[in-house]
């Protein structure tokens, strides 16, 4: 199946169709948190802060300074200012606000992988704070090495660099992708963006011309894409060979079934790419979004929406890439279209996030695990070797195959097949 063959409306494409779900041995017991650890990329705050921060997300790379200036101009043009920290303060706000309304006493510290606050210090600020159970909430919905074990390896050499591993503790929620929480918000987005794409084709005098909607989010080495949601211990089988991509085309499909549902409105969709960096000569996910757009409206079709499923908030990727350049493709080809919100600070999306938090807690627990999608809900223990790091192994919190950040015991292979008793202080019986 070509990645732009339009989905049909009434079945879509589903992820759900011949998958393994996830069972109890990716659940962890209870635990008495006493913080909340939001992570997140980070981005710069000024021009001074570009070039820093380019060389902090590429560090290890080789890459120089003259090359990293000539991807920088995206940030240049905005002020060098990213979007995703203010994004991050205000999320961390609501999610306090939100905690506090509930009456649950959880404090929220904010640490970024590649910019300040920096996640080795705000783990440091954790443990004098008194703090010793920490459950960290990242802005990562997805799964793939990116978007979930990297998060895990950076708290596992910022607890071995602080000397923290085993005085802290550090566990993760499970990817949310199919949360109620994180779709929700789409749905409405989705919806809305349907409703103005149609207004724009009747205020030009074709109400009736064919619109498309372009589920987007961030390409990544398809080596990487078919390493997600992987293990050898326990083979799991997805849509199009990948956990990152089977978990788009799941909630994809939801959204528009909802939408549908809820407005008697839909349209034909499809997945496609954004933000593709790295050597030309390595495969990444496609098709780019733009290259979708021009194809579609050669097909025909007069209005594009632009749903960011893969993003938890604005940042720099949804700025530059879906606001300036795909939708300046769309005006260039006469096309009517818009961009929907991405979550952000939602009155839902907010209030998900915490119900992961109180999955997870023992004062607190919710037992009902919301998800929308048969691939969900997805494990709190990340499988052995799940989403593999190509360039070596590193130390990793939260995951079968670690011992950093909780002091349990080496998670055996046995444990992986089933055989026996997970290891202590990881999955649940």
């Amino acid at each position: 199946m070509s990645p732009l063959d339009p989905q049909d409306t009434a079945t879509g494409v589903t992820a759900d169709t011949a998958i393994n779900e996830v069972t109890e041995t990716g659940r962890m017991a209870p635990k008495a948190y006493d913080a909340v650890l939001l992570a997140s990329f980070g981005g710069p705050e000024g021009q001074d802060d570009v070039l820093p921060f380019l060389r902090n997300v590429t560090r290890g790379r080789g890459i120089p300074d003259e090359r990293l200036e000539e991807v920088s101009h995206h940030y240049r043009a905005n002020g060098g200012i990213s979007p995703i920290n203010q994004q991050n303060r205000e999320l961390k706000a609501g999610m306090e606000a939100e905690l506090a309304a509930r009456g649950i006493g959880l404090p929220v510290f904010w640490g970024n992988r590649n910019w300040a606050p920096y996640i080795p210090q705000t783990l440091q600020d954790i443990y004098d704070a008194g703090h010793r159970k920490v459950l960290m909430v990242t802005t990562s919905a997805y799964s793939c090495y990116s978007s979930c074990r990297q998060y895990r390896e950076d708290i596992g050499i910022a607890l071995t660099e602080t000397g923290l591993d085993g005085r802290l503790e550090v566990d993760k929620v499970r990817q949310y992708f199919d949360h109620p929480g994180f779709v929700e918000p789409f749905v409405e987005g989705t919806a809305a963006g349907l409703a103005d794409v149609r207004a724009q084709l009747a205020a030009a005098g074709t109400p009736d011309a064919p619109v498309h909607i372009l589920f987007a989010t961030h390409s990544i080495p398809t080596r990487d894409a078919e390493a997600a949601g992987r293990s050898d211990a326990e083979p799991r089988h997805f849509e199009e060979d990948s956990a990152y991509v089977a978990q788009h085309l799941a909630s994809g499909t939801e959204v528009i079934r909802r939408v549908e549902a809820g407005t008697g409105d839909t349209a034909p969709w499809s997945l496609v790419y954004q933000s593709r960096s790295g050597a030309p000569h390595v495969p990444w996910l496609e098709p780019d979004i733009n290259d979708a757009i021009e194809e579609l409206a050669g097909q025909g079709i007069k209005g594009i929406v632009i749903v960011p499923l893969g993003f938890v908030s604005d940042h720099m990727e949804v700025v530059w890439d879906l606001d300036t350049e795909a939708l300046e493709t769309c005006a260039r080809l006469g096309l009517a279209a818009t961009r929907v919100p991405t979550p952000g600070t939602h009155r839902k999306f907010v209030g998900g996030l915490v119900d992961l938090i109180c999955e997870r807690t023992a004062d607190n627990n919710i037992a009902d695990r919301p998800h929308l999608t048969k691939l969900g809900p997805w494990y709190d223990v990340c499988r052995p070797g799940c989403c593999a790091n190509f360039r070596g192994e590193k130390p990793t919190i939260a995951g079968a195959d670690t011992t950093i950040g909780t002091g349990h015991d080496p998670y055996t292979a046995a444990a992986a097949a089933g055989t026996t008793a997970p290891a202590a202080g990881q999955d649940a019986p």
